[in-house]
């Protein structure tokens, strides 16, 4: 990271995707001590790339399936085929590469401005996030996984700045109700359409929402017998926001079955509107360390 640049306005700057070809974007990888790269950044870089394509609309779902783990320190090619133009909708689907290999396939839908009906669930009862303490330093990467240069990239994810209501311990986790509540924003202001705050929700959405299925086995990804990665993710955005304004994550898990639990997520602006809702099903296996 430039001494120059704050946390938000880093991240700020991989949402910005090189035009190499008609409908072929390039975005920079992002290294925050995984194994693989992180996969909210190929998720909101991947609606910036569909939306890139259908500027006229603004996107209300995305659908995509993770293929296989991103490398942290390559580029990653987004190529966009434009399914269907229609009067009121637009859908996009986009594959995501490196070395020509897929590691991400999102089909994305588009609306134009339109009134309807509304109704919408109610937003839990929590308390405001000024009374929480943030995670910390990092609440992504996992230290016996870390590389070199973690110690700095690891710093890129305070770009969103999370307060759980009731955080588990990373390391002696308690069994506990499969829910959970989190205040998140982006750590400092920006600047820009509703289509890029779409994008970095995108991106935030994947922080700890898998976590949610651990909460009843008293395990966390963070314990050295653990594998679990992001199998699928859904999102539909229903009312505008700000990701540089408090959002609530209400976040539970229904099931959990053969290596994978399921979890869903409604997020709320500050005022109680419901801005979006998540659906992700992840992989979460023990395994036997020789």
């Amino acid at each position: 990271m430039s001494l120059t640049q704050t946390p938000i306005e880093q991240l700020l700057s991989f949402f910005t995707l090189e035009a190499v070809a008609p409908d072929h974007f390039v975005g920079q990888s992002q290294d925050l001590g995984f194994r693989n790269l992180f996969g909210g950044h190929i998720l909101g870089q991947a609606l910036l790339a569909a939306g890139n394509t259908c500027e006229e609309r603004s996107a209300h779902s995305l659908h995509a399936y993770f293929i296989r783990g991103g490398d942290p320190l390559a580029p990653i090619h987004y190529n966009v085929d434009r399914i269907r133009d229609g009067n009121t909708f637009s859908v996009r689907r986009v594959v995501a590469s490196q070395a020509d290999k897929p590691i991400l396939i999102l089909s994305s839908s588009f609306q134009a401005e339109e009134e309807g009906f509304e109704h919408q669930a109610t937003m839990p009862d929590v308390p405001p996030p000024e009374s929480l303490a943030p995670t910390g330093k990092s609440d992504r990467p996992v230290p016996e996984l870390m590389g070199v240069q973690a110690e700095v990239s690891s710093m890129n994810d305070l770009a969103i700045e999370i307060r759980p209501i009731d955080p588990v311990d990373r390391y002696h986790p308690v069994k506990k109700e499969p829910a959970q509540n989190v205040w998140f924003r982006a750590a400092g202001p920006v600047v820009g359409s509703q289509s890029l705050h779409r994008c970095l929700l995108a991106y935030a959405s994947d922080f700890g929402l898998l976590a949610t299925c651990l909460r009843p086995h008293s395990t966390t990804y963070y314990q050295p017998d653990m594998v679990t990665a992001s199998l699928d993710h859904a999102m539909w955005f229903y009312r505008d926001f700000r990701i540089d304004d408090w959002l609530l994550y209400a976040c539970e898990s229904p099931t959990a079955s053969r290596a994978r639990g399921l979890n869903h997520g409604n997020i709320f602006s500050r005022d109680g509107k419901l801005v979006a809702c998540v659906t992700q099903e992840g992989l979460i296996r023990r395994v036997q360390r020789a």
